[in-house]
Protein backbone atom coordinates (compact mmCIF):
# COMPACT_ATOMS: atom_id res chain seq x y z
CA UNK A 1 0.00 0.00 0.00
CA UNK A 2 1.65 3.33 -1.28
CA UNK A 3 2.20 5.88 1.66
CA UNK A 4 0.31 9.19 1.38
CA UNK A 5 0.39 12.48 3.13
CA UNK A 6 -2.35 11.71 5.19
CA UNK A 7 -0.52 8.64 6.91
CA UNK A 8 1.85 11.54 8.04
CA UNK A 9 -0.38 14.25 8.48
CA UNK A 10 1.88 16.25 11.55
CA UNK A 11 4.88 18.33 9.75
CA UNK A 12 7.25 20.73 10.67
CA UNK A 13 10.29 22.59 8.79
CA UNK A 14 13.50 23.60 10.82
CA UNK A 15 15.80 25.92 8.70
CA UNK A 16 19.02 26.60 10.99
CA UNK A 17 21.03 29.33 9.04
CA UNK A 18 25.00 28.38 9.53
CA UNK A 19 27.91 30.94 8.75
CA UNK A 20 29.48 29.67 5.30
CA UNK A 21 28.55 26.44 3.28
CA UNK A 22 30.86 24.12 4.26
CA UNK A 23 29.51 24.36 7.90
CA UNK A 24 26.12 23.63 6.30
CA UNK A 25 27.56 20.64 4.60
CA UNK A 26 29.46 19.75 7.32
CA UNK A 27 26.22 19.96 9.54
CA UNK A 28 24.32 18.00 7.42
CA UNK A 29 26.41 15.33 6.31
CA UNK A 30 27.01 14.91 10.22
CA UNK A 31 23.18 14.57 10.88
CA UNK A 32 22.43 12.41 8.21
CA UNK A 33 24.93 9.55 8.80
CA UNK A 34 21.50 8.58 11.70
CA UNK A 35 18.88 6.80 10.25
CA UNK A 36 15.45 8.40 11.55
CA UNK A 37 14.47 5.19 14.10
CA UNK A 38 10.88 4.89 13.77
CA UNK A 39 8.90 4.49 10.67
CA UNK A 40 5.95 6.67 11.60
CA UNK A 41 8.58 9.63 11.05
CA UNK A 42 9.91 10.75 7.74
CA UNK A 43 13.24 13.40 7.82
CA UNK A 44 14.86 14.90 5.36
CA UNK A 45 18.03 17.43 4.47
CA UNK A 46 18.47 19.70 2.34
CA UNK A 47 20.92 23.15 2.12
CA UNK A 48 18.77 25.94 1.03
CA UNK A 49 20.39 30.10 0.81
CA UNK A 50 18.97 32.16 3.10
CA UNK A 51 16.49 33.83 0.58
CA UNK A 52 14.86 30.24 -0.16
CA UNK A 53 14.63 29.83 3.36
CA UNK A 54 12.69 32.84 3.87
CA UNK A 55 10.48 32.34 1.26
CA UNK A 56 9.55 28.87 2.52
CA UNK A 57 9.19 29.31 5.51
CA UNK A 58 5.37 29.52 5.26
CA UNK A 59 4.81 27.35 2.83
CA UNK A 60 4.39 24.03 4.74
CA UNK A 61 7.07 21.61 2.91
CA UNK A 62 7.94 23.83 -0.08
CA UNK A 63 7.49 21.63 -2.59
CA UNK A 64 9.14 18.40 -3.08
CA UNK A 65 10.95 16.46 -0.27
CA UNK A 66 14.89 15.79 -1.34
CA UNK A 67 17.52 13.87 0.84
CA UNK A 68 20.99 14.71 -0.12
CA UNK A 69 23.88 11.77 -0.16
CA UNK A 70 26.84 13.93 -1.13
CA UNK A 71 26.40 17.98 -0.72
CA UNK A 72 29.27 18.52 -2.93
CA UNK A 73 27.54 16.69 -5.53
CA UNK A 74 24.32 18.67 -5.36
CA UNK A 75 22.37 19.47 -7.78
CA UNK A 76 22.14 23.90 -7.88
CA UNK A 77 18.48 25.12 -7.95
CA UNK A 78 18.14 27.76 -10.10
CA UNK A 79 20.78 29.79 -10.15
CA UNK A 80 21.64 30.04 -6.60
CA UNK A 81 25.90 29.35 -6.48
CA UNK A 82 26.22 25.84 -4.06
CA UNK A 83 28.53 28.31 -1.63
CA UNK A 84 25.58 31.13 -0.95
CA UNK A 85 23.65 27.68 0.41
CA UNK A 86 24.41 28.48 4.09
CA UNK A 87 20.82 27.36 5.70
CA UNK A 88 20.06 23.87 6.56
CA UNK A 89 16.81 22.52 6.17
CA UNK A 90 15.02 20.01 7.65
CA UNK A 91 11.63 18.60 6.88
CA UNK A 92 9.81 16.09 8.85
CA UNK A 93 6.75 14.26 8.90
CA UNK A 94 5.26 12.19 11.29
CA UNK A 95 1.90 9.88 12.19
CA UNK A 96 1.44 12.08 14.91
CA UNK A 97 2.44 15.04 16.92
CA UNK A 98 4.11 13.29 20.16
CA UNK A 99 6.06 10.95 16.90
CA UNK A 100 6.99 14.54 15.43
CA UNK A 101 7.98 16.00 19.14
CA UNK A 102 10.32 13.27 19.91
CA UNK A 103 12.16 13.00 16.86
CA UNK A 104 12.70 17.08 16.47
CA UNK A 105 13.62 16.46 20.42
CA UNK A 106 16.48 13.77 19.56
CA UNK A 107 17.35 16.17 16.33
CA UNK A 108 17.75 19.25 18.51
CA UNK A 109 20.31 17.61 20.98
CA UNK A 110 22.07 16.44 17.65
CA UNK A 111 22.03 19.59 16.39
CA UNK A 112 23.47 21.22 19.71
CA UNK A 113 26.30 18.68 19.71
CA UNK A 114 27.08 19.14 16.65
CA UNK A 115 27.80 22.85 16.86
CA UNK A 116 28.93 23.36 19.73
CA UNK A 117 31.69 20.68 18.30
CA UNK A 118 31.83 23.20 15.71
CA UNK A 119 32.18 26.30 17.97
CA UNK A 120 34.92 24.41 20.08
CA UNK A 121 37.17 23.06 16.99
CA UNK A 122 36.32 24.84 13.88
CA UNK A 123 38.96 27.46 12.29
CA UNK A 124 36.35 29.37 10.46
CA UNK A 125 34.00 29.80 13.73
CA UNK A 126 37.34 30.51 15.90
CA UNK A 127 38.44 33.39 13.07
CA UNK A 128 34.90 34.74 13.11
CA UNK A 129 34.44 34.95 16.82
CA UNK A 130 37.69 36.89 16.71
CA UNK A 131 36.82 39.22 14.71
CA UNK A 132 33.29 40.05 16.55
CA UNK A 133 35.77 40.24 19.92
CA UNK A 134 37.58 43.07 17.94
CA UNK A 135 35.03 44.59 16.33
Amino acid sequence: MAETASDFPCSLVIAIPLPTHRLASSALRALQVDAELSPLVRRSFSLVSPDESRSNAWNGLGGAQSSIANPAEEPASGDIPVGEKTVLRTEYQATTNRMLRVSVNGFLESMGVVLGTMQELDVDVLAAQHKLAQG
